[in-house]
Order: structure tokens, then C-alpha cells, then sequence
């Protein structure tokens, strides 16, 4: 018999996922289907987003092979029946208060840096790069982790040193890219780039980095065709990015600039934003959605 969700206590809410406490040493991780998008939570949900997520985590959390925070299969008995297939149960960790980001090209928040300084998060780069451009290694670009509805800023090697100490930065840059680079060159391998990610890292009870909440998830990456890839221009992609897209497009009507919340997504864009997902999860895995672990009625 699994337990219901109401017998756990809620412990913290964030733009996608619910976290409850199971035990002392264990939490569940709910995601959700809404999405965020320019620090703001988007009024539509999009249809299966928190099962997506869950499966592609999972699938990368096994592939990559970095220490991580599950502590249980995506079918374990302590997950309620009503989030079964979007909740995982996880270790509890002491956070480290870093977003670890690792850039194989030049685009979103870094292409603005890159614009307005000529570096990325204290790197200085080459004169001439533009929207999607490859860098010759990828970077570790690390942001503060903002709180809800604030905005991630990215900050130098320097400040995380400053923050966390030499040997800790050392560390979460080397597994950051190392971690980039063996999910990227796999995803190579399905037609697929890997342009950026951001991660989270916790510390364990052994003192020990391990990689915590989602990981290569369409929210927390961005996908492009490797077909279709062409450096100058901004890349169709399989990710959260179409939906900025279409917010700041015209047809949206929304001044990002103002103060009103972004207005609700079309329902055509609802069902292309969950067909990108479900592709891009079905197409790096190589497994079916459709086989995903679905709620107990």
C-alpha cells in the first residue's frame, strides 16, 4: 500500500517542484507540470512536463555516472501513487548556493555578457563570436541561485572561490564540465547538441559533491538539432527556450520590459512545447514516453 501525499509534511515549494519530507534523512521531489519562463510562473501547465522531466533525469543520473542524490528507483514504495512517475525520493544534502553552468556555445544570458563586456563570467573571449557560437572548450559559468521569482546572475570562478573556498570550486567546476562533456558528446551521438546546462551540487553526510534536483532536463538545458545547427541565428530547439521565443515575439503582445506577467500560452504552443520534450527525451534515451511510469488511478 503506498502512502498518500497529505502523510507527508511539505517542506518547500520552488517554480516546478514540491518538496516533502519523508524521514530525517529523505525527501520527495515532486515535479510539476508548469513551466517558468523570464522568473515568472506561466499561467497554462504543459501535459506530462513533470513525468518528462523525472524520466530524463533519471535516465542521465544513471548515464553520467557522477555521485547523485536518488536514493530509490522512480517506482520506489515510498512515492504516493498520485505523483508515481514524477517524483523521485532523494537524500537530503546541504546545498552548495551555486548554479553550476557549463556553456558549449554562446547564447542566452552569456551572449548578453559576452555583448556587453566581451566575457562570460569573468572569461574573457575572443572578439567576433555571436549567437551560437562554439566555444573551443566549454566553460564553467557559474550564477548565484536566486530565490523565487529573482533572477540567476552569473558570477566570476572568483566569487565562487570566495564563497565556497578554492578546493570546493575547484571541485564543482571539474565535475560540472566533466559531467557536460560525457552527456554532450552521448547526445552528439542522437543528432542532438547540448549547448548549455545548469546544475546543482549538495554535500553528503561523507563530505562528498553530489549532484541534486534535475539534471539534462529541457528545462534545465538547451537542445538543439544538429541538423539544423547554423552559428549567427538563434537555433529551433527541444527546450524551454521555444517558450521564450514566443513570449518575446510579437505575436505574444507582452513587454518583457514592463511590469505585467506574461500572458497564457496558445494552446498550439502548449502541445508543440510538450511534443519538443517528449522528443527530445525520447531521442537521447532512446527509450519510449509512452512506457514512462504513469500515476496510480
Amino acid at each position: 500500500m503506498r502512502p498518500a501525499l497529505s502523510d507527508y509534511q511539505h517542506v518547500a515549494s520552488g517554480k516546478v517542484r514540491e518538496i516533502y519530507r519523508i524521514d530525517d534523512d529523505h525527501l520527495l521531489f515532486v515535479a510539476s507540470d508548469r513551466i517558468s519562463a523570464f522568473d515568472y510562473i506561466l499561467a497554462n501547465e504543459i501535459p506530462d512536463k513533470g513525468r518528462i522531466l523525472t524520466a530524463m533525469s533519471v535516465f542521465f543520473f544513471d548515464f553520467v555516472e557522477t555521485p547523485n542524490h536518488l536514493a530509490g528507483p522512480a517506482d520506489d514504495p515510498r512515492i504516493p501513487g498520485e505523483v508515481l512517475g514524477r517524483a523521485l525520493v532523494v537524500r537530503k544534502l546541504d546545498m552548495i548556493p551555486v548554479e553550476c553552468v557549463a556553456r558549449g556555445y554562446l547564447t542566452g544570458s552569456g551572449l548578453l555578457d559576452y555583448q556587453a563586456t566581451g566575457a562570460v563570467s569573468g572569461i574573457a573571449l575572443p572578439p567576433g563570436l555571436t549567437e551560437a557560437s562554439k566555444f573551443e572548450t566549454p566553460l564553467f559559468t557559474p550564477a548565484t541561485k536566486a530565490e523565487l521569482g529573482a533572477h540567476d546572475e552569473n558570477i566570476s570562478f572568483a566569487d565562487v572561490i570566495e564563497m565556497v573556498g578554492a578546493e570546493r570550486a575547484n571541485e564543482l567546476r571539474d565535475l560540472t564540465l566533466q559531467t557536460y562533456r560525457r552527456a554532450a558528446d552521448h547526445a552528439l551521438t542522437k543528432g542532438i547538441i547540448i549547448a548549455d546546462t545548469k546544475f546543482e551540487f549538495g554535500v553528503d553526510e561523507h563530505g562528498r559533491l553530489v549532484l541534486a534536483d534535475e539534471i539534462f532536463t529541457p528545462d534545465s538545458s538547451r537542445y538543439w538539432a544538429v541538423d539544423t545547427y547554423k552559428e549567427g541565428v538563434v537555433q529551433p530547439s527541444f527546450d524551454k527556450q521555444f517558450v521564450r521565443n514566443w513570449l518575446t515575439s510579437p505575436e505574444s503582445g507582452w513587454d518583457r520590459g514592463g511590469d505585467d506577467p506574461p500572458p497564457p500560452l496558445p494552446d498550439d504552443i502548449v502541445t508543440a512545447t510538450r511534443e519538443r520534450y517528449i522528443e527530445a527525451y525520447e531521442r537521447i534515451s532512446g527509450l519510449c514516453f509512452a512506457d514512462w511510469i504513469g500515476p496510480e488511478a
